[in-house]
């Protein structure tokens, strides 16, 4: 008999994954408590590398089913998801999306549909890309400089003006700084 499993990620600490939980009762599923793992991660991060997917892995079995609200709950990055995807059906498990109408994954209409999304995020990607070149391009022909500003020496400027008879609290609204700023640039030589 399969057993059925929620994995709900969110990505920071602000953040709860309280709603994917309902959002998967509210679509009729009856997921026991032991078998929902919560986890608070990046999905930049591989899935395989996060701790809490790694313990749903060591749980599950062959015709066990995974449930996913959306699929950015596996990962932001579509080769991911499809060799994370790809791992569980080798492994005789479904994974159940319900955002993408709750398919099966790993079924054959499930197999299409991540084709797509991956063609798609591959195109968005290299679209992304080509803008930021084009805009690149587009800023050095107007003479902008890129890259991080230049610098400044702070400790020069708070020297010359502690040299002026400034005190610290003058030297931090002249320049501009925190007060802890010139405090720590005030006896450097």
């Amino acid at each position: 008999m399969s057993r059925t499993f929620l994995y709900a990620r969110c990505s920071t600490a602000s953040q709860f994954t309280e709603n994917q939980t309902q959002e998967v009762r509210a679509a009729g599923f009856d997921v026991q408590a032991s078998r929902t793992i919560e986890e608070t991660i990046s999905g930049s991060i591989a899935a395989k590398e996060r701790p809490g997917f790694q313990k749903l892995l060591d749980r599950m079995e062959s015709g066990d089913v995974l449930i996913v609200t959306k699929l950015d709950r596996l990962g932001r990055n579509a080769m991911d998801v499809r060799q994370t995807v790809e791992h569980l059906a080798h492994n005789g498990i479904r994974v159940h999306c319900l955002a993408l109408g709750g398919v099966d994954l790993t079924s054959p209409a499930g197999k299409m549909t991540m084709q797509v999304l991956g063609a798609v995020a591959e195109f968005e990607r290299d679209l992304l890309i080509e803008r930021t070149q084009q805009g690149l391009i587009r800023a050095k022909a107007e003479g902008k400089k890129l890259g991080r500003p230049e610098a400044i020496d702070t400790t020069a400027l708070v020297q010359k003006s502690k040299a002026k008879g400034m005190t610290q609290a003058e030297v931090a609204a002249d320049l501009a700084l925190g007060i802890a700023t010139v405090k720590r640039h005030w006896n450097k030589v």
